[in-house]
């Protein structure tokens, strides 16, 4: 008995740790979401907030953050839906022993995307957009002992990666030419950045970054592979974070680079393509979460594409829908994973009848998936017909773009059918006998966001003057209004969501032969780009082991051959491109003692190339060292001479230790030449010698070296420069050399004894 009561014990020690994680998980985003709500008032007055410090001061870098009304918003979003997936994963991953790693991962995460969309700074917001990248990577790979998630997180840290060192070099430029990385200074310079030649680059730069987060052709790929992660994720990274960074950008830099016709011909047809493909895509599904995350695609694909417009009423549109697509999508990823729970499957093909047993999660899911089809009165119809407003408002392809709405919404209403009703209506199969209702703490967080969906579609002021005006205000740079409401009477809007519906519904029950239709496998496909991507990383892997072999091989004479030639064709690159030959230079009088010295060093370079046994060779480059510190004294740095001496004598003394252990050379064998190695010791040592005699007449303009002269005896007491500069001013960097010269001492050190005791042995 007390062998079971010391287990209960246990157990219940481990369990009460989990429970405290799980009551507390959602406080901190409900306390930044309350906070932010305590802002409203003032942000929809038009005011702005703006905090932070000094981070690097001579680059012009500060740790700044902005409150405006995009950035509240996005803000709301990230915190507030962040609440509910906090208390939704609480009851999901009930048991799990890594729980608190989960929720370490999910905060990392809430952080950096909430540090992006409040960045003040340029720089500020890339440190932060990498955070989500880490974050992200850690999220999707959180079952790691699975092969495909690793894969799907190492391709989503790999995609959003190289779109992110894209998006650096675009901040750059965009911050040289405003003169600031301060964000606020930055969307006053739009005149000038769209004037400047650099413009088309640093547009293309920053896209790259933006469609590769927010995953629109041709980094599509990555956002439904990244479906391996658990349900809560999902749900958080579809909603509310991740996905949205590269839709937050594009509009946060919209008064910058947009106004011109490459922004919008390049954001109008890459959204409609990313929304076209995904559609399709979306169709052919029978994984219930896969459909949605294709889905998700299509919303981006939407979002893009009207932040290309410059009408207010497609840039309205655009923050309408981030706010109707956070809401429905977080909850139906939720319904698909109780769904996954309570039935053990989430396949369409192999569901139905679950309504008889589960009518929360169905009621939950019904009023999600009409906000997501559009239908009145949920605030997913007013942003459709916003979109129809904002898409025929677009003034270079507006049947373009209209006729992309129209295909995408009617697909988005397949799927909503594919989620809300088949798993839910029918017959209940006879493998599913025992499903039952999901504990409140599943349904709860799902119901709450459907049900908002239809809060602010019977009073979609709430979100109108609140949300969407400001961060409207804040994308286009002037005060906007905008009239939120179900009815705008008959017009042209209300028909296209007439003919979506009918599409919609078309597709919905000719679905078996539409997906029969579209059976063909461009999943492995030449041409798909998961398979692409594949390609790519065995060509990668290809071309690593060919370059090791040829340049890593293990021979030290290749290693040198390749840095030497390496060395050679950049100096000779750099003297033909400046054109400085010191052809002219005017040679120094040599006296005896100089003239010594550098025959001593000639001398032993010399003998170093031709000795035939070590010892001497040995002996040689000692001379050779002797030599140059002889040089080094003649002509005015004792202290160079002196660190030479030093580490010619710690040489000679190292060398002479292992001196044994050497290969001896034969005493019969003749010395080859080797042409090759001679001319390529020639070409460098010329090269060398030209490009020091160039540097040489270069005028020599140095603050830095003025600066350590004033400064040295007045804050570093000491008149010996070099001295001063390496104890003082670099004391740092000189701490940080003994250190790994110390480590290299003691790894040496360790191996030689490790050697001697079995050498003893």
């Amino acid at each position: 008995m007390g062998a079971v009561g010391d287990k209960d014990s246990r157990d219940s020690g481990r369990a009460m740790p989990g429970r405290l994680i799980s009551l507390l998980a959602p406080v901190p985003p409900a306390i930044i979401a309350l906070s932010l709500i305590l802002l409203m008032p003032n942000i929809s007055a038009g005011k702005e907030y703006t905090f932070g410090i000094t981070w690097v001061e001579d680059l012009g870098v500060s740790l700044r953050f902005l409150i405006d009304g995009l950035s509240f918003l996005f803000a709301l979003l990230i915190s507030g839906i962040g609440v509910f997936v906090a208390i939704y994963a609480a009851s999901y991953l009930r048991g799990n022993p890594d729980l608190r790693r989960f929720y370490l991962y999910l905060y990392l995460f809430m952080i950096g995307m909430l540090g992006l969309v409040l960045a003040g700074d340029l720089i500020t917001l890339f440190v932060f957009w990498e955070v989500t990248t880490v974050a992200s990577y850690l999220l999707i790979g959180y079952n790691h002992t699975s092969a495909i998630v690793r894969r799907s997180a190492l391709q989503a840290l790999l995609v959003t990666t190289l779109g992110g060192l894209c998006l650096l070099a675009g901040l750059l430029l965009l911050g040289s030419i405003t003169g600031s990385f301060d964000m606020v200074q930055v969307l006053a310079s739009g005149e000038a950045v769209r004037g400047n030649p650099l413009y088309v680059p640093i547009l293309i730069l920053i896209l790259i970054g933006a469609f590769s987060k927010s995953a629109q052709l041709p980094f599509h790929f990555w956002l439904p592979n990244a479906m391996a992660a658990p349900t809560p994720v999902s749900a958080y990274l579809h909603s509310a974070t991740m996905v949205k960074a590269g839709i937050y950008l594009l509009a946060r830099l919209h008064p910058v680079l947009a106004h011109t016709e490459v922004w919008e011909w390049i954001l109008t047809c890459t959204g409609v393509a990313t929304a076209a493909v995904a559609a399709v895509a979306a169709l052919r599904q029978t994984d219930l979460k896969l459909a949605l995350a294709y889905t998700t695609v299509i919303a981006l694909g939407t979002l893009t594409m009207f932040l290309g417009s410059d009408a207010s009423a497609a840039v309205a549109a655009a923050i309408t829908f981030l706010i109707v697509h956070s809401f429905y999508k977080a909850a139906l990823f939720m319904v698909v994973g109780i769904i996954d729970k309570q039935a053990g499957t989430r396949k369409m093909n192999k569901l139905s009848g679950l309504g008889r047993s589960m009518h929360i999660t169905f009621i939950t899911a019904l009023a999600a998936a009409l906000s997501m089809a559009g239908f009145p009165p949920f605030l997913g119809f007013i942003g459709k017909e916003l979109k129809y407003e904002g898409a025929l408002a677009v003034a270079s392809e507006p049947a373009l773009v209209s006729t992309a709405a129209v295909f995408a919404n009617a697909v988005t209403v397949t799927v909503a059918g594919m989620v809300a009703l088949k798993p839910f209506l029918g017959k209940l199969p006879h493998y599913l006998p025992k499903v039952s209702e999901a504990p409140p703490g599943l349904w709860i967080s799902p119901l709450i966001l459907s049900s908002l969906g239809l809060t602010f579609g019977l009073a979609p002021d709430l979100v109108g003057g609140g949300l969407v005006e400001p961060a409207l205000t804040a994308v286009l740079g002037i005060p906007e209004t905008i009239d939120l409401k179900l009815w705008h009477g008959i017009n042209i809007p209300l028909l296209m969501s007439i003919l979506t519906f009918a599409l919609g519904v078309i597709m919905y029950l000719g679905l078996r032969r539409l997906r029969a239709w579209l059976a063909w496998d461009f999943k492995h496909a030449p041409t798909s780009a998961d398979v692409l991507w594949d390609k790519s990383l065995e060509l990668l892997r290809a071309f690593a082991a060919w370059q090791t072999r040829i340049l890593q091989n293990g021979v030290m004479r290749r290693y040198l051959t390749v840095i030497f030639v390496t060395i050679s064709v950049f100096l000779a690159y750099a003297l033909l491109r400046t054109g400085q030959f010191p052809l002219e230079y005017h040679w120094p009088r040599l006296n005896l003692k100089e003239w010594a010295a550098f025959l001593l060093t000639v001398g032993g370079a010399f003998m170093a190339a031709t000795a035939r046994k070590p010892l001497i060779a040995i002996c040689a480059l000692g001379a050779l060292g002797v030599g140059i510190a002889l040089i080094y004294l003649f002509f005015g740095a004792p202290d160079v001479a002196i660190t030479q001496l030093l580490v010619e004598t710690l040489y000679l003394v190292l060398i002479a230790a292992i001196l044994p252990r050497l290969p001896v050379f034969s005493p019969g064998r003749k010395i080859r030449f080797r042409p090759r190695d001679a001319v390529l010791g020639c070409v460098l040592g010329l090269l060398v010698t030209l490009t020091i005699l160039a540097v040489l007449q270069t005028p020599f303009v140095s603050p830095t070296s003025e600066f350590f002269e004033e400064a040295s005896v007045p804050e570093g007491h000491g008149r010996n420069i070099v001295n001063v500069i390496l104890v003082d001013f670099r004391a740092l960097d000189t701490f940080g050399e003994i250190i790994v010269v110390f480590t290299a001492a003691v790894a040496a050190v360790t191996l030689l004894g490790h050697q001697l005791r079995r050498g003893a042995q």
